[in-house]
């Protein structure tokens, strides 16, 4: 169940608070004292105290969809929400972590949910990508959220379906986490990772959970679809990759008629059931068994050309720029091929790769950039902190035994002129019964510690976070 963290700096000083999200799923399930609604990974069994025909009835229901936003939070029209994949999402105070509103998505904009990784621009407007399903299939929506409130309770209203794109099979679409966006575009990778939707709707009866349905595909090249965000035009141009998966994007921008899109990839999307509640549960070689088996992702960038005609000859790179060794090479059916260039060097494989990648993101989101941040994963979950620079490949690491850090937020010094002036937050887990959790703060620049926050409980390992000023 989503339990919300809030570590609050003032004065010098640092206090901790958390709280479960009141969702309709946490509240049934505590008062059933089990599981009750089916979740992304764990299907909800008949409740034993119905009649033997209730609980056969009960499995030819349709799955009901979870409450429990679990994954990020998120900012509309001033607003802060939690949020996962679902329809559902919840308002929440971020000064006291109080829920408020439940919102469903479906009841502004026709989508069946949306990302819990949303853009922003500088005035507020936000994009966000949704599915929608119906009696023909699926397809892919990119979503504006307008910037201003109406009135005081006003939440989605005015959120407008930009552009939609149909999958390469309508009943079986592509699974993405989050998408790239540049100040004029919209780019969406159409990934090998399926959802199998006829397999999902049957889930409960065949008694398995959701996730049973999403698999990894390699028959399927990696597509990217590039939309003007302004106008909603879909580009002509197709654009493919060999087969990879992706989770988080690093940045996005435009340079000399090309769109510089920097990815975490995995060249195995299979592993993503190796995440069950089993697995992690192992220890000793049968966990090393299962990290072993899990692909690691890495930093990579490709690059889309705009403006492919038929006057391009075959065979040609159509990458203008020096910088990046990333290729786009036109093919003879008209298709551009893109090969990738590793933003990392090869010392990075030593720290298991990197993930939950961030940014400068107030000033570089969708502008040429400089320095990123991520977790390394020398575990199944992340066991350092890592800065890399895009233009040398050097890299600058935190780690200690024993201790776990979440996603690095940055943090940026105000009216700072160095991308790179400010400072990284991460909550810091352990297993170790004689030490404590923390709050870890570092130097962007230097990656040296400034300090750290105790806190004299255990807390669970965590994904995403957000700094909110005061």
């Amino acid at each position: 169940m989503a339990l919300l963290h809030q570590f609050q700096l003032e004065n010098g000083t640092v206090t901790y608070k958390s709280k479960f999200l009141q969702s309709d799923s946490y509240v049934t399930n505590s008062q059933h004292n089990r599981i009750v609604v089916s979740e992304f990974g764990t299907l909800a069994v008949p409740d034993p105290c119905k009649s033997i025909f209730g609980r056969f009835i009960s499995w030819f229901e349709m799955p009901r969809s979870t409450d429990n936003s679990s994954v990020n939070y998120v900012v509309y029209k001033g607003d802060y929400y939690v949020s996962s994949e679902t329809s559902y999402m919840h308002k929440v105070d971020p000064e006291t972590l109080e829920t408020k509103e439940k919102v469903d998505w479906s009841k502004f904009i026709a989508v069946n949910g949306a990302t819990a990784h949303p853009h922003y621009e500088p005035d507020g407007t936000a994009y966000n990508m949704g599915n929608s399903y119906g009696k023909h299939g699926s397809s892919y929506n990119i979503i504006r959220i307008p910037p201003q409130k109406s009135n005081c309770s006003d939440m989605l209203q005015g959120a407008k379906v930009v552009c939609s794109i149909a999958p390469a099979e309508k009943m079986k679409p592509s699974y993405y986490h989050s998408f790239g966006m540049s100040e004029n575009y919209v780019i969406f990778i159409e990934q090998p990772i399926k959802l199998n939707l006829p397999r999902i709707i049957t889930s409960k009866f065949l008694g398995k959970p959701i996730a049973d349905g999403i698999n990894w595909e390699p028959q399927y090249k990696t597509r990217f679809h590039v939309v003007n965000k302004h106008t909603g035009e879909l580009l002509p141009g197709q654009f493919y990759s060999k087969p990879f998966a992706t989770f988080h994007q690093i940045n996005t921008f435009e340079d000399q008629g090309c769109v510089v899109l920097d990815l975490c990839c995995q060249d195995d999307g299979g592993s993503l059931h190796n995440y069950q509640l089993q697995n992690l549960r192992k220890a000793g070689e049968g966990l090393d068994q299962i990290y072993n088996s899990t692909a690691r992702a890495f930093p990579r960038r490709f690059v889309l050309p705009l403006n492919v005609d038929s006057s391009v000859p075959i065979g040609q790179n159509l990458n203008p720029l020096s910088y990046t060794s990333a290729s786009a090479v036109k093919e003879a059916d008209g298709t551009v091929w893109c090969m990738h260039e590793n933003l990392h060097s090869e010392d990075l494989k030593e720290f298991g790769g990197l993930e939950f990648p961030q940014i400068n993101y107030s000033r570089c989101n969708g502008k040429k950039y400089r320095f990123f941040y991520g977790c390394g994963f020398g575990h199944l979950v992340g066991d350092s902190l890592i800065k890399i620079d895009t233009e040398t490949k050097q890299m600058k690491i935190w780690q200690e035994d024993g201790f776990y850090p979440s996603e690095p937020v940055f943090v940026p010094v105000p009216k700072a002129t160095a991308e790179d002036s400010g400072v990284i937050l991460s909550v810091v887990v352990t297993p170790l019964q004689n030490k404590n959790t923390f709050l870890l703060i570092l130097d962007a620049e230097t990656f040296r510690e400034l300090g750290r926050a105790e806190v004299p409980i255990q807390l669970p390992y965590g994904f995403h976070g957000i700094f909110v000023p005061r």
